[in-house]
């Protein structure tokens, strides 16, 4: 029987092992790639590892790019949009869970049942909506949209519903009003959820492309995956060139995730506090 089990074991851990090396393959040789010379990277079969590394790719982009602004840009959107998201996705989630009004199971049920519809649907009206506000090449046109979110409210108001209503109303009988209770109560309480959610808002907003090259079209305003992807198309035929500007761009989300892992992984495991 602890055979079985020990031969089970190791099935598992060279199943896991071979889903990993899957997993970081690519990421590995886009940095790789980005590192080679042009000889090398056109190669059949590429090699894994550059024979002479070099940085001449990354000093073509630099060169070709206002790469500080464009990361200012793209900093700029992506934090506006994580603590907006959280913010009103967190007042949205804790009102579906713990507050009684009309219609609130029926109106979270509409809300599930529109994640189904793709979000490309909605941006021929969200752009014209944008355009009468005069939004359009602005960064609210680029954060507003999608300052709410059906996934975030859905993903608060699980974590908010395990909160103890004994709790919430220890609070309100020592006299707290409900947004004290929501800013210095539940906010804290939710710290990993918001932590994960945050994340999340953080990745997409940084890595969405599609959106602000419908919304901007300045390049003083252009965040770093347009302005890229702008530069890439009049180098289309530079494999080493695109992995080094999927690297650039990748960096700073591998470090923010490397340095709130802890949190987020809290966010994902924990059921809340239990009564």
């Amino acid at each position: 029987m602890n055979g079985t089990r020990r031969v089970q074991a190791v099935l598992v851990n060279l199943i896991l092992l071979a889903g990993v090396v899957l997993t970081l393959f690519p990421l590995v040789w886009m940095f790789s790639v980005s590192l080679m010379p042009a000889n090398e990277a056109v190669r059949f079969p590429p090699p894994l590892w550059p024979e002479a590394v070099t940085l001449e790719h990354y000093r073509t982009l630099f060169g070709h790019l206002d790469l500080g602004l464009c990361l200012r840009n793209s900093l700029l959107v992506a934090s506006l949009s994580t603590i907006l998201s959280v913010l009103l996705n967190s007042l949205a989630g804790y009102a579906f869970a713990k507050f009684q009004f009309a219609g609130r199971d029926r109106l979270f049920r509409w809300m599930l049942a529109a994640m189904v519809i793709p979000g490309q649907v909605a941006m021929l009206p969200l752009y014209l909506l944008l355009k009468h506000l005069g939004l359009v090449n602005t960064f609210a046109g680029v954060i507003v949209p999608g300052m709410a979110s059906i996934f975030g409210i859905f993903l608060i108001r699980q974590f908010v519903r395990s909160i103890p209503d004994s709790l919430l109303d220890a609070a309100r009988i020592d006299g707290a009003s409900e947004l004290r209770i929501y800013w210095s109560l539940v906010l804290p309480l939710c710290r990993p959820i918001l932590v994960t959610l945050a994340v999340f808002t953080f990745l997409g907003s940084w890595s969405d492309f599609l959106w602000p090259l419908i919304v901007l079209t300045d390049s003083e305003r252009y965040t770093l995956p347009v302005a890229l992807a702008n530069l890439m198309g009049e180098h289309v035929q530079d494999t080493e060139l695109m992995m080094a500007a999927a690297v650039l761009t990748l960096m700073p989300v591998l470090l923010l995730f490397l340095a709130l892992q802890r949190y987020y992984m809290e966010g994902l495991t924990l059921g809340g506090v239990k009564e």
